[in-house]
């Protein structure tokens, strides 16, 4: 069957969607969320979507490329691919790739960064398109359904309290602060860099499946110290898309007091499975996740690739 590569458009959105949440299985994603990928992207990422398509008009797999955003070393690229298990094997992944690096080629990237899941044929694709293993990230779960074990919130030292971030909701530089500095400080192949206040908005206070009421700050005398962000499919699924502290306030539990009570929260609403993903280097926080009862469900690395050697 004749398996055409063309740019997404926004009826793709559902398609697409589904294909993610096919592959990668623990992420929370939407037609929203996708679509939202495309529209919201700052500019200088030049991103682009691609998606395979059948000639019955079926949407078999898609790709996602462009320059990572902020980061102070010019010339570094993303591309991620995503192809339905029964539609592997017939080269929609090869060509989504091809397509791909073109496009960053084209900006000048020298370097592409990808994720693959850690499965054997998802390694020998990479090595066999020029690519290098870097780092590790696990995938992790948690069981939010009643009765389910779920450590009761540690208790907080004087000086500090636990709020929404709905409580910025007229001013979230507060909480975009904290979130700048503690981004700057994860681990990675790729130091993505720190946006700037209105991409920030873009991509994450404003995107559609930010949940404002359990994503949870902690304040200490009026300052916002450490943040877990939060993005649900207002459904049964919640996804914690970055947890950290500010540095001038760790060693105190704040991280782990947060993350417990906006899961707390997330339980009582109704969720009943939550998702994170943590590189394997960050030992802190996944010994947090580890405490709160989290279990891997999944693995990926990170594979790179130089792209000067393109035929």
């Amino acid at each position: 069957m004749k398996v055409i590569i063309r740019q997404y458009g926004p009826a793709d959105a559902e398609a697409v969607a589904a294909v993610v949440r096919e592959t990668v299985p623990y992420m929370v994603t939407t037609a929203r969320t996708v679509h939202a990928q495309v529209t919201d992207a700052p500019e200088r990422m030049r991103f682009l979507m691609l998606v395979a398509e059948t000639g019955d008009g079926r949407i078999v797999g898609s790709a996602r490329a462009g320059l990572f955003a902020d980061n102070d070393t010019p010339g570094m690229a993303f591309v991620n691919l995503n192809v339905r298990a029964g539609e592997r094997g017939r080269g929609i992944g090869s060509a989504l790739l091809a397509a791909a690096e073109s496009h960053v080629a084209g900006l000048g990237a020298g370097t592409v960064y990808a994720w693959a899941i850690d499965e054997p044929p998802a390694h020998a694709f990479a090595a066999r398109h020029g690519y290098r293993r870097g780092r590790s990230a696990s995938f992790l779960r948690l069981d939010l359904t009643p009765g389910a074990p779920l450590p009761d919130v540690p208790p907080l030292p004087p000086g500090v309290l636990l709020r929404p971030a709905s409580d910025y909701a007229a001013d979230p530089r507060p909480v975009y602060e904290a979130d700048a500095e503690t981004i700057e400080d994860e681990p990675g192949d790729v130091a993505t860099g720190v946006p700037g206040y209105t991409d920030w908005r873009a991509t994450s206070w404003d995107r559609s499946d930010y949940d404002h009421d359990l994503t949870t700050v902690a304040v200490v005398d009026g300052v916002v110290a450490a943040v877990v962000n939060v993005q649900t499919d207002g459904h049964d699924r919640y996804w914690s898309g970055g947890t950290g502290t500010r540095r001038a306030f760790r060693g105190r539990g704040l991280a782990k007091a947060a993350k417990a009570h906006s899961l707390h929260r997330a339980r009582a609403a109704g969720y009943t499975e939550a998702f994170t993903s943590n590189d394997d280097g960050n030992a802190a926080m996944l010994a947090v996740n580890r405490w709160l009862g989290y279990r891997s469900c999944g693995n990926e690395w990170r594979y790179f690739r130089d792209l000067s050697d393109r035929p």
